[in-house]
């Protein structure tokens, strides 16, 4: 079948074989990561998170909490960079964008049936019109997997085409869910074809169902959207999310990023890091206390 997407796929360069992958990996953090354990590398990743609350349990009540966490960070540490976003459900945009002071702290909702993306599409880009009419500035989606899997490249591509479209000037990140896409193969398939559908930003995963975010996952991604650079001069960003709880995972992806993309994307305009547990851990890191402020 030679149709449009699958000559997009067949043109990328971009490495599929896992071992091969597993091997760069491994030797990028040998060399490189050691050089990246310090306090202003871990001030940096701070500033990329997005401080995440998606739980059966949230409410109005608990995200205006959630929400004046932040708000507070910036009059307790005002020598610290404070978070890149909040995200939430986004029933409640509208809570985080009343309740939030900090003019530089994004407002980022998950929408389009997350985290499975089992809905019907126009439910899909009603919800996320309806997110960023609340006050959302970027839109977290999930790619449609089974299409995927199914070889519904068209069906894929038109669905995030729509949404990006419903988005008007919120930016749109696509999760991929790599641990359900398992290959570098698939990985790659998946990155060029959300990268030619519109995607502001590549997302690794959910971190609800399946496995999250992996390094070499990760290293796939950003060669893609180094290619896509390459060829059309358009910044697309990447989000690690889906366990990456602790400094030294945040340190790898950052190195990852840092070795295969370069110092033009160490902004969190261009990198991000999904975390609920994180913050707490990097601040203390950086404090050299444990504090657990979030």
């Amino acid at each position: 079948m030679s149709d449009k997407y699958n000559q997009a796929i067949e043109a990328s360069k971009v490495i599929t074989d896992d071992t091969a992958v597993a091997a760069i990996v491994a030797k990028i953090l040998d060399e490189h990561i050691a050089g990246n354990k310090n306090t202003d590398v871990y001030k940096f990743l701070f500033n990329t998170i997005d401080l995440t609350t998606l739980k059966a349990t949230d409410s109005q009540q608990s995200v205006a909490d959630f929400t004046e966490r932040v708000n507070a960070f910036d009059e307790e540490h005002p020598e610290l960079p404070n978070v890149a976003a909040i995200c939430v459900y986004p029933n409640f945009a509208q809570v985080v964008r009343a309740v939030l002071e900090v003019s530089k702290v994004d407002i980022a909702c998950v929408a389009g049936g997350f985290p499975s993306s089992q809905t019907f599409p126009e439910i899909k880009v009603a919800e996320t019109a309806l997110a960023v009419e609340g006050g959302a500035d970027e839109i977290d989606i999930v790619l449609n997997v089974g299409s995927f899997l199914d070889g519904d490249y068209e069906g894929v591509c038109d669905e995030i085409q729509e949404i990006k479209h419903s988005c008007r000037d919120a930016r749109l990140k696509v999760i991929l869910e790599t641990g359900a896409l398992k290959t570098a193969a698939n990985i790659k398939a998946a990155s060029v074809l959300s990268l030619y559908s519109g995607a502001d930003f590549l997302k690794t995963s959910t971190g609800k169902e399946y496995p999250g975010a992996s390094l070499e996952a990760a290293y796939v991604m950003c060669q893609c959207i180094k290619e896509y650079y390459e060829s059309t001069g358009t910044m697309v960003g990447f989000k690690a999310a889906g366990g990456v709880a602790t400094t030294n995972d945040a340190v790898a992806y950052y190195t990852i990023v840092k070795e295969v993309l370069g110092e033009k994307w160490l902004t969190n305009e261009y990198f991000r890091i999904g975390a609920s547990r994180l913050a707490n851990n990097l601040l203390s890191d950086i404090l050299g206390t444990e504090t657990k402020f979030f």
